[in-house]
């Protein structure tokens, strides 16, 4: 097993695990978007590791992509070094910054 697999599997079993977190901003976000947590973690039990973050200045973090119970596209930012499962922000993945759910928009 790679190390994507790896800390997916880790990521998972945390949030089978109820070892979750949930920052202020993710709340906000989810909120905003009509997220549930439920989502959040169907997302999580179905999605793949898009970017890994593993020196990121705020502690290793990545971004998986999945979908919801509804089937929509979401992006779950979310810690890969803790005890804890903290997901970080939760988000559509929609234009300007995404051509596709998968692919993100070149920087200028």
């Amino acid at each position: 097993m790679n190390q994507a697999n790896d800390a997916i599997s880790r990521l998972r079993a945390l949030a089978a695990a109820a070892q979750i977190k949930i920052t202020q901003h993710a709340a906000q976000e989810m909120v905003a978007e009509a997220i549930t947590l439920d989502d959040v973690l169907h997302a999580i039990e179905n999605g793949n590791l898009l970017e890994d973050y593993p020196d990121h200045r705020r502690g290793a973090c990545c971004l998986l992509h999945g979908t919801d119970t509804g089937s929509r596209d979401i992006h779950v930012v979310c810690t890969t070094a803790n005890p804890t499962l903290i997901i970080i922000t939760v988000y559509l993945p929609r234009p300007p910054k995404w051509i596709s759910p998968t692919q993100r928009r070149d920087q200028p």
